[in-house]
């Protein structure tokens, strides 16, 4: 562990939160010589206070550990690049718009690999008012049904979470005239529809 780089890593984080080391030291239950200790690179926090740290200073733990932030590039505006993650402990579905470092349950996680949609996946689209209705030909089962879909177009992505034992169909605004429906199927993962309306 390099204590050195913790300590600048703390100092940073600590300035960006706009705390002063007493204020770290009070909510640690530590005097803020500890903290300057720990800033300075001539010590780091006892394991039993690395959860509460991190959640002072709004970082994950292990990059705490590491000593160092990577920062992901800019997002380019491109929401065509949308990743979808499910975590596999909980089934939280979480989304990024770029590249992201994702974790839940205390579990890194990674984005979903997306497939074609399979031709057994039979999407079915009327207009009704102004509205798209969406059905999909799938089972509902409770070890086998879709989890979520999402229509991705223009600037934003609409998800729609489904349950086991629910018809799995849904609305969509009118007015776009194509765009992307992924669907989560608990079986057979993350698929890709084209979907020009």
């Amino acid at each position: 562990m390099d204590c050195e780089k913790i300590g600048r890593l703390i100092l940073q984080l600590r300035k960006e939160k706009g705390l002063t080391q007493q204020q770290v030291a009070d909510q640690l239950h530590i005097s803020n010589k500890t903290v300057s200790k720990w800033e300075c690179g001539l010590g780091c926090p006892d394991a039993a206070l690395w959860n509460q740290l991190s959640d002072i200073l709004g970082a994950d733990i292990l990059v705490l550990l590491q000593g160092e932030l990577n920062p992901n590039r800019p997002d380019a505006g491109k929401i065509y690049n949308v990743k979808f993650y499910v975590c596999s402990v909980c089934g939280n579905i979480l989304v990024s718009t770029g590249e992201a470092s994702i974790s839940c349950c205390g579990r890194k996680i990674s984005p979903l690999e997306v497939s074609t949609f399979s031709e057994e996946h039979k999407v079915t689209v009327e207009k009704i008012d102004m509205e798209y209705y969406v059905t999909l030909d799938h089972p509902m089962k409770k070890d086998h049904y879709i989890a979520f879909s999402a229509y991705v177009h223009d600037d934003r992505v609409l998800l729609i979470r489904l349950y086991p034992e629910q018809s799995p169909e849904f609305y969509l605004p009118a007015g776009k005239r194509k765009g992307i429906l992924y669907v989560y199927c608990t079986s057979h993962g993350l698929q890709k529809y084209p979907l020009r309306l």
